[in-house]
């Protein structure tokens, strides 16, 4: 079979990313194994080319977001049968700890991001590839691959960080960060769908006025020196309930000023560096709350694609490339070209 291997770091995928022939896996008892027809880019498949934060396995298949039909599965699958359409969970849990058992499989001591942490040579940018079978879930036939592949992580993320974590009421003002972005997009549709006023930032105007098409009421260009006051005169000086977060310190200690009384901020990521600070008074005076997220249970997967299927959730692609183009995407990626995600798609070279 086909599959994108890169064998060495570098900060230039395309000096390093190759579609290459391989074997086949061999599926475990408890896998399945899928014909991948759609699969999305997400910015930890640069950090994995890059070598950085951690080093990954080498030689190394990227991709944690495929889409596609079974095609096989081992003797221990119950639930899952071939022909399936099915979209991965890409959160490898032990699912016995009592981290797993209590419903908080994103905390597992031994979790995993797959197509990320996991290998060598194993991720969603080949032609087939293989989960547990508690890592895939069936899709409803109204959504297509490309859909669910461009939804199934930042769907899921987005859903914990706003419901799972915060857990957003009908009535709240919440401010979505990098609203152009993966987690983004999707964060403002869930905003939207309880209810909530949103305020949404972006980097450039094209940007902007995407974000109010896809539901934020007001939008500001985060990239202004003034951006959070003019988020505070959105609020009539009042604030936010909430602050959805993965942006890191060029705008952390602003979002913990624009936050109420009581007020959240949820954070998934930080793409502008660790190394943030508060002004500790807003935490005891105010008594804010500050959470971090990270992925998702499957069960959100599940209420995303749930959504999805509804037609209140939107899933938004930017750009589906043919698997022999796959580093393009990855530049794509690193110079924040796109708006929606990107796609490839493995069994079209």
């Amino acid at each position: 079979m086909k599959a994108a291997v890169f064998r060495e770091y570098s900060k230039d995928p395309t000096k390093v990313v190759k579609i290459e022939d391989i074997d086949v896996p061999k599926l475990k008892a408890n896998e399945v194994m899928i014909k991948v027809e759609s699969a999305a880019y997400n910015y930890n498949d640069l950090w994995a080319i890059w070598g950085e934060p951690l080093k990954t396995p080498l030689p190394h298949i990227s991709g944690s977001d495929v889409a596609g039909t079974v095609v096989e599965v081992g003797p221990d699958v119950r639930k899952i049968k071939v022909g399936d359409r099915v979209v991965s969970h890409s959160n490898l849990s032990c699912r016995v700890c009592d981290m797993c058992t209590s419903g908080r499989e994103f905390d597992c001591n031994d979790r995993l991001v797959w197509g990320f942490q996991t290998g060598p040579l194993w991720g969603g940018f080949a032609q087939y590839t293989h989960l547990p079978e508690v890592n895939v879930v069936k899709l409803p036939d109204n959504i297509s691959f490309d859909d669910a592949a461009a939804v199934s992580m930042v769907g899921m993320t987005s859903w914990h960080m706003l419901v799972g974590r915060v857990k957003i009421k009908p009535g709240q003002t919440v401010l979505i960060m990098g609203g152009g972005s993966g987690v983004g997009m999707v964060g403002i549709q869930i905003a939207k769908l309880y209810n909530c006023t949103v305020i949404a930032t972006a980097g450039n105007k094209d940007k902007m006025d995407k974000c109010i098409a896809l539901g934020a009421d007001y939008v500001v260009n985060h990239r202004e020196a003034d951006w959070y006051k003019k988020v505070r005169e959105i609020t009539n000086k009042q604030g936010v309930d909430v602050v959805f977060e993965h942006i890191g310190k060029a705008v952390f200690p602003q979002e913990v000023g624009l936050l109420k009384m009581g007020g959240s901020l949820v954070a998934t990521g930080a793409t502008t560096g660790y190394d943030s600070t508060i002004d500790l008074r807003y935490l005891f005076f105010k008594g804010i709350n500050l959470l971090g997220s990270t992925q998702g249970t499957k069960a959100e997967l599940e209420d995303v694609i749930y959504w999805v299927s509804k037609g209140k959730i939107k899933p938004v692609i930017d750009t589906i490339l043919p698997f022999s183009d796959m580093a393009r995407g990855h530049v794509m990626m690193a110079e924040a070209q796109q708006f929606g995600k990107i796609l490839t798609t493995p069994q079209k070279l």
